[in-house]
């Protein structure tokens, strides 16, 4: 006989519940009751997964029946699960509903002062059912845990494209500036030429994140190769280093004004970056994850 815990644990799953019941009663006839079968029935079961397992698990003791030392361990065993199973049953139904549900939603730092957090007040006020995991990453770690499922949507810029493992939703534009310290010669122009950049100490976001591939491909497209002095992870740390006169940097507008310290100037021609949601296409987003999706491509995030 095949006695691998493997197909042990097959064989005692319908029956755990039973196994606990006579845990709690000591009375065969009661723990049959609590779960609903004829009393024939449990007594069938006990033999069945007594015999599965190769050992004496209940003895009498007069009316009652008892649990033997090796049925007190199943027993407890058989309780553990019955509540990991109640709990992960909870947590399926939950997730099948679109009131209910939870999302893990990723988003890229820059979004964090004020987009997300009214982007997800609005929805709570409307949905206060759903709750949310939130994380702030590199946009190329957003996009892997996007594509491993570790993330249920990912909030970033420069969206993949064509990329066939996830599906895209553009939801607002960013416009990207020049940002220069107070004295910088750039100072007296209103619109500044990626081009005359040539020279210039840059700081800006490490490699991977989106911010750096826009400014290295904005750099490419004027003829020079971006290398810059200082990378951060941050953009509130790169607007720093800036103020200190440690270089300039290409970053979106400051939605409460330039940083103390710095100046704001367009470029020329102006640019943007897309911000949008993204999803896989190899796992269905939840029915909680679908509707926030929905709902945020509804409005126009300021």
């Amino acid at each position: 006989m095949d006695s691998s815990p493997e197909r042990i644990a097959a064989e005692l799953t319908r029956r755990l519940a039973l196994l606990d019941a006579v845990r709690r009663y000591g009375n065969l006839t009661a723990a049959a009751a609590d779960i609903g079968i004829p009393q024939p029935t449990a007594s069938r079961w006990l033999a069945a997964i007594a015999q599965t397992c190769g050992v004496d698990l209940v003895a009498r003791s007069g009316r009652r029946i008892e649990l033997t030392r090796a049925g007190h361990a199943l027993a407890e065993a058989a309780s553990t699960a019955i509540t990991a199973m109640g709990t992960g049953a909870a947590r399926a139904i939950e997730a099948a509903d679109p009131e209910q549900g939870h999302v893990v939603f990723a988003f890229l730092h820059t979004m964090g002062q004020r987009k997300v957090p009214e982007l997800l007040r609005d929805f709570r006020a409307a949905h206060p059912g759903v709750r949310f995991t939130l994380t702030q990453d590199p946009h190329e770690v957003m996009l892997e845990e996007v594509r491993t499922g570790t993330v249920d949507l990912a909030l970033t810029s420069p969206l993949p494209g064509a990329d066939p493992e996830f599906e895209t939703a553009p939801l607002f534009s960013d416009e990207l500036v020049l940002v220069v310290g107070e004295q910088h010669r750039f100072v007296g122009h209103e619109r500044v030429r990626m081009a005359w950049c040539r020279g210039e100490t840059f700081v800006s976001t490490k490699a991977g994140y989106g911010l750096r591939g826009i400014t290295d491909r904005l750099c490419a497209a004027a003829g020079f190769t971006l290398r810059p002095a200082f990378e951060g992870e941050e953009v509130d740390t790169v607007r720093g280093l800036v103020a200190a006169g440690l270089g300039i940097a290409v970053l979106p507008a400051r939605e409460d004004g330039p940083l103390p310290g710095t100046v704001e100037r367009l470029l020329a021609p102006r640019c943007w970056r897309e911000v949008g949601l993204v999803s896989s296409t190899r796992r269905p987003l939840s029915p909680a994850a679908r509707r926030f999706r929905d709902w945020a491509l509804t409005r126009r995030v300021p």
